[in-house]
């Protein structure tokens, strides 16, 4: 099994930018918490970090990933495009967020990709990935 991991723009600053928000863990840290969790439970992982709307779409349209764990950044509240295509692929995903977009700006409150994904994990710092791998394997196992 393999498990397309996604981030979107500006999570490459990840342990620098706002770490009162984001933490302290960079994005190699945490794709290797991801990678040990799926080593444990014998899954594939890719992974791509892109600030481009264009190339993460381009992945997903060429993944043969099982399924998509993707933390989309900004991308979550303004892409229509990044949306289709994830509908359009038919491949079930995962929405994670290290924050809780909830209790944030009222701008994201707004996900255009919450009502087309398995499911959403958001407020957990980087455990929200672990949380999402987990589930989106359940959902994948269950098959």
């Amino acid at each position: 099994m393999k498990i397309l991991l996604i981030n979107g723009p500006n999570l490459n600053l990840l342990g620098s930018r706002e770490p009162d928000v984001y933490g302290q863990k960079s994005l190699s840290d945490l794709v290797s918490m991801v990678v040990t969790r799926a080593n444990e439970a014998a899954v594939e992982i890719e992974h791509l970090q892109s600030n481009h709307e264009g190339t993460i779409i381009d992945r997903i349209q060429e993944t043969e990933a099982d399924g998509i764990l993707i933390n989309p950044g900004g991308l979550t509240h303004t892409s229509v495009s990044l949306r289709d295509c994830l509908a359009g692929v038919g491949i079930p995903f995962v929405e994670v967020h290290i924050s809780n977009i909830h209790a944030r700006e009222p701008f994201r409150k707004i996900s255009y990709l919450s009502d087309i994904a398995v499911g959403t994990v958001s407020g957990f710092g980087l455990e929200s990935y672990l949380l999402g791998f987990d589930g989106l394997l359940d959902h994948l196992n269950s098959k």
